[in-house]
């Protein structure tokens, strides 16, 4: 997927696991752990090791001495594990898997007293590669935008203090990268009184570490340490909203240092953590081997690239940090618009169990609850409370119609309108203004996102089906719609039922070959937008065709409000609206309609994607029932890998047929 064989990984690929011999329980009883050690072509035993064979030990953790001892005593090499910069929502303690691994043969990451592969790599790789050091950048800027640190189980909607303090980082007390940079206490209390002396009259904010704030550990501040001046900042926030406001970053070895590079400062360091001694750090403490000046994107390229081992749990297999990136942007987004609950107004029975999975894995989803200090939802434009997000389908939803009771993979929540309402602004709009420019990084997972769509044949209902002969000309696509849809309701004016839509059509195409395709609802008898007489209106009435193949073999494609006009735009198709769809108004369309005025920005087909499939939406895998990215979405679609309505939703489903009338009760 990447053009760069990147992956720090000595024995990937071997036919044959090499033995590694463990003595730390940590080993055996943490599955995720043994997996990524046997994909990356270790097989782990106990017992005594031979020729060959390898020692595996945890860091410097309190039982690294059994291994260590067994090592010498059989003259075995060692292999040190420790946990990746990017690790998960919660800390190690609190039961959370890791996504990513150091596999380290010469030493440890944080231990200056031997060099490590990590140092060998800062010292010794050219790192000039101009595609591994673009994927540096443009992974350094997810994570900032993403607000991901080691653990992100952090809101992002607390602001920090008034810019213009320095930021002191507190670690766990005997934490081991402490411990290796020789330091204690009085280390601690030097670098508080350095970062006052450095910056007369600026506040001071100690940060407490995770773990501290959680209960596991103690750090080295405590309230004792604060007064008129120093603040100790003890309640989750993120390390990225701190950094904006800070004028100082004063740290003894902790990872927020190297988180701090990236936010463009140069950290005082008192301890000799891996990052410092490249030109990147104020170094109290200088490592005197380390002369070398790297740039940010080197430093990022060596720790995160090509040192780290990561894993993909949706696909089970080891990957590349991007996909970690999107993994954890997936999982941190549901914690952070979840952890305090949902209230759920107006979501049908059958709906249920699927919004459960969606948004109720960290904290309580309560139907027609009110409970007080969560929020409220509410299906579409439904009634609720004057302050609920509005949730709607994803673009990409699913095998099968939500009519036919299939449930999503992906849905949208917005707080402030919904995006088939263009009478009033909605975060959909939002992000595509965002979107109106595009980061390197950004433009090239929106291609791949394209063209993945296009090679696999992909849409929202992804129903199948053959496609027709189809004459010879100009081919014009009119899709037909539900006309009482909210889509139509609240973005048509002057067209607003399938068969104007079709005479609008001919009107301004005499000579055009004319494609009509039913709505499947409509056709189904579910909903309301037949059109009797579609066969003279149109050329040819498509009924089962498979959409995507559809789209290929048309010119053009005339809507209301359809989503097949946003498909057919990924397709290279010329596009018209005669309503206010999302996608209308940003330059990409020739719209007939009445656009809202505030759609102004110029927007590329990749930022329209960008917003539409990648910002806007949430995707669940069915597979693991974790949040998930895009492509893990796409993935399972294109393979089949999803649910299908169960016995009582089919019954559901034909029973529909015989209640279209009533579709209130199912809808």
């Amino acid at each position: 997927m990447y053009d760069d064989t990147s992956m720090h990984n000595p024995t990937a690929g071997e036919t044959t696991p090499r033995r590694l011999f463990v003595y730390n329980g940590g080993f055996i009883t943490q599955r995720r752990v043994r997996r990524i050690l046997k994909l990356s072509g270790y097989d782990i035993r106990l017992g005594l090791p031979k020729d060959g064979d390898l020692v595996g030990v945890w860091g410097q953790s309190p039982t690294a001495h059994r291994g260590e001892a067994i090592a010498a005593k059989h003259n075995a090499p060692i292999l040190r594990v420790e946990d990746a910069f990017l690790r998960s929502l919660f800390p190690g303690r609190a039961g959370e898997a890791p996504v990513g691994l150091f596999l380290d043969h010469k030493g440890v990451h944080f231990d200056p007293a031997q060099r490590s592969d990590l140092e060998t790599i800062l010292a010794e790789d050219p790192l000039d590669d101009t595609a591994l050091l673009n994927r540096a950048r443009g992974c350094i800027e997810r994570i900032k935008e993403a607000h991901l640190s080691k653990y992100s189980a952090f809101p992002t909607n607390i602001a920090a203090p008034d810019p213009g303090y320095v930021l002191v980082v507190d670690q766990t007390r005997g934490d081991a990268s402490v411990t290796a940079s020789k330091a204690n206490d009085a280390f601690f209390q030097e670098m508080l009184v350095m970062a006052q002396e450095e910056h007369p009259g600026c506040p001071i904010i100690i940060k407490t570490h995770p773990e501290t704030q959680q209960g596991f550990r103690t750090g080295y501040y405590s309230e004792k340490d604060t007064n008129r001046r120093i603040t100790l900042w003890d309640t989750p926030i993120s390390p990225w909203t701190l950094f904006e406001g800070a004028v100082g970053v004063y740290t003894l070895s902790s990872q927020v240092g190297f988180e701090a590079i990236f936010a463009g400062h140069k950290p005082r360091v008192f301890g000799q953590p891996f990052y410092a001694g490249w030109g990147l750090t104020d170094d109290e403490r200088p490592v005197p081997r380390r002369h070398r000046k790297l740039t940010r994107a080197q430093l990022f390229a060596a720790a995160m690239i090509k040192y780290a081992t990561w894993y993909d749990p949706a696909r089970d297999q080891l990957c590349e940090i991007e996909d970690v990136i999107a993994h954890l942007e997936a999982k941190a987004r549901a914690w952070r618009e979840d952890h305090q609950g949902w209230n759920a107004h107006g979501i049908r029975l059958w709906k249920r169990k699927h919004f459960q999975n969606f948004y109720g894995q960290h904290g309580r989803l309560g139907f027609e609850t009110t409970k007080p200090d969560a929020p409220n939802m509410v299906w579409g434009i439904k009634d609720g409370p004057s302050d609920a997000a509005s949730v709607e389908d994803g673009f990409l939803r699913s095998r099968g119609l939500g009519a036919a009771l299939v449930p999503p993979l992906s849905l949208i929540t917005d707080t402030s309108g919904i995006y088939y309402d263009p009478t009033r602004p909605s975060d959909m709009e939002q992000l595509i203004t965002k979107r109106a420019e595009l980061r390197p990084d950004q433009s090239l997972r929106a291609d791949r996102l394209i063209n993945s769509l296009i090679s696999l044949g992909l849409s929202k209902y992804n129903l199948g089906g053959d496609l027709p002969a189809l004459p010879e000309g100009h081919r014009i696509l009119v899709p037909g719609q539900v006309e009482d849809d909210a889509s139509i309701l609240k973005g048509t004016d002057d067209i607003t039922t399938n068969r104007a839509l079709l005479q609008a059509t001919r009107e301004a195409n005499p000579d055009a070959v004319i494609i009509y395709k039913p709505h499947p609802d409509v056709q189904a008898g579910l909903r309301e937008g037949n059109v009797a007489d579609a066969e003279e209106l149109a050329d040819v009435v498509v009924t089962d065709a498979d959409m995507p193949s559809l789209l290929q073999n048309v010119q053009e494609v005339w809507t209301m409000t359809s989503l097949s006009g946003f498909e057919a735009l990924i397709r290279g198709c010329k596009v018209t609206t005669l309503g206010a769809p999302f996608y209308a108004g940003w330059g990409l369309t020739n719209d007939l309609g009445k656009i809202p005025l505030r759609r102004q920005a110029e927007v590329s087909l990749k930022g329209l994607v960008h917003a539409a499939l990648i910002d806007a939406p949430r995707y669940h895998d069915p597979v693991t029932n974790q949040p998930c990215s895009v492509e893990v979405a796409i993935e399972r679609l294109s393979q089949g890998d999803i649910p299908h309505p169960g016995l009582l939703n089919r019954l559901l489903s034909k029973a529909q047929g015989l209640l279209a009338s009533r579709s209130t009760l199912w809808r």
